[in-house]
């Protein structure tokens, strides 16, 4: 009977872990960064292709998107669960021919932009370092890390030649996780904090050693900054 018992119990605790609100590596709850599909050419979507024909601006999507997870891969490795390097190593196989297929239309579009081969090939350079930029994040890594890990674990189950699906659908998803996010289940209590020890910086409070003299200015203030907010949630003074 007791083993009954356990084993109801062990049951009624997975179903219970099942209908729970948690859900990833960071948060019990994770923020919501679903968007619209995007075609490629909606502000802020990626980095412009004036006068792209609809196959560039797919390419161009593509392209991006994989930029998007290569940063995955290198910035989220802190958390081995997300496996960003193996799905994105395991993507560049899966969907090799249409990432070069995407990488050549975009060589097409810069040498007839700029009407010359060699030009184009620097401006394709160009683009892509401009790609790999605007998906710099700080204070929303852990947001970022966590979505693009899910995209690129998805992305291996897409049939070949259809990668442009998911940069199509999830890119909006993806650029709203750039920003910094904490967690939905309790607001405001487990999200990310920043921290700042800032002394005073007058010259009465420094002596000729360049040391900090809390006798006359008092002790160096910690700021607490909550995460996705620009003004300070705390001061903690630091106690020498």
């Amino acid at each position: 009977m007791g083993l009954r018992i356990w084993g109801a119990a062990l049951a009624l605790s997975a179903a219970a872990g099942i209908a729970g609100p948690a859900q990833a590596q960071f948060f019990l709850k994770s923020p919501d960064m679903r968007g619209a599909p995007v075609r490629g050419d909606e502000p802020g979507v990626m980095v412009p292709l004036p006068g792209a024909t609809p196959a560039e601006m797919r390419a161009g999507l593509v392209w991006s998107m994989r930029a998007a997870l290569n940063i995955a891969a290198l910035q989220c490795q802190f958390e081995p669960q997300l496996l960003a390097v193996p799905s994105y190593n395991a993507l560049l196989l899966d969907h090799k021919d249409e990432l070069k297929q995407s990488l050549d239309l975009l060589g097409g579009y810069f040498a007839r932009v700029k009407k010359s081969k060699p030009l184009g090939q620097r401006a394709l350079d160009e683009y892509g370092t401009k790609i790999y930029s605007s998906f710099s994040t700080v204070g929303g890594q852990r947001t970022f890390c966590q979505t693009a890990g899910g995209i690129a674990h998805d992305a291996l189950f897409l049939p070949r030649g259809s990668f442009y699906r998911i940069a199509e659908n999830r890119m909006r998803e993806l650029r709203n996780s750039l920003k910094p996010a904490g967690e939905q289940f309790f607001p405001g209590r487990l999200g990310m904090s920043y921290r700042y020890a800032m002394p005073r910086l007058e010259p009465i409070c420094w002596t000729k050693r360049d040391e900090y003299d809390d006798r006359r200015c008092g002790p160096i203030q910690q700021i607490i900054y909550a995460s996705g907010s620009a003004q300070p949630q705390q001061f903690v003074s630091l106690q020498r």
